[in-house]
């Protein structure tokens, strides 16, 4: 009987295994998708860069950073989110739209109290025509500094 009810369990499982079988092939993880919109006044955003290297920085250093961007298109642009790839990267967009022509920036606050070498991505969705947009940041916190306190410890009564 055990025999018989494990085999109908394999066999329901494998059913729905096969039922859920996604015909399309998932996205490369290494490239980017961007949609495009047929309208052509759309805003377009371009970044000075889309990398930041903060290089070797102290540790408990200031995270701050700045990705700068125009509006070359001919309607304002409204970024809708700018999303970090963990909660170590903290990033601010513009509140306003961006009118065409105007530069503007988002800021990025990395925890720097994260030891070693990171690399994240920063995910930029807005109304332009080239729209998501990943930018990075990368870099390498040094070790906390090593404090020798030679005050010798209050001796309690």
């Amino acid at each position: 009987m055990k025999k018989l009810m494990m085999t109908m369990v394999f066999a329901g499982a494998v059913l729905v295994a096969t039922a859920q079988t996604n015909t399309t092939p998932p996205p490369s993880s290494t490239t980017t998708t961007t949609t495009t919109t047929d309208n052509p006044n759309a805003p377009e955003i371009v970044f000075e860069t889309v990398v930041v290297d903060y290089g070797t920085i102290e540790y408990n250093s200031n995270g701050d950073r700045e990705f700068k961007f125009k509006n070359t298109g001919k309607e304002p642009l409204i970024i809708t989110s700018a999303t970090g790839s963990c909660g170590c990267t903290v990033p601010t967009p513009p509140k306003d739209p961006v009118k065409p022509g105007e530069t503007a920036v988002i800021k990025v606050h990395y925890d720097t109290k994260r030891v070693g070498n990171f690399e994240k991505t920063i995910t930029v969705v807005s109304n332009a025509k080239n729209t998501p947009i990943v930018l990075k940041i990368k870099g390498t916190v040094k070790p906390a500094p090593v404090t020798t306190d030679q005050t010798p410890a209050p001796k309690q009564n």
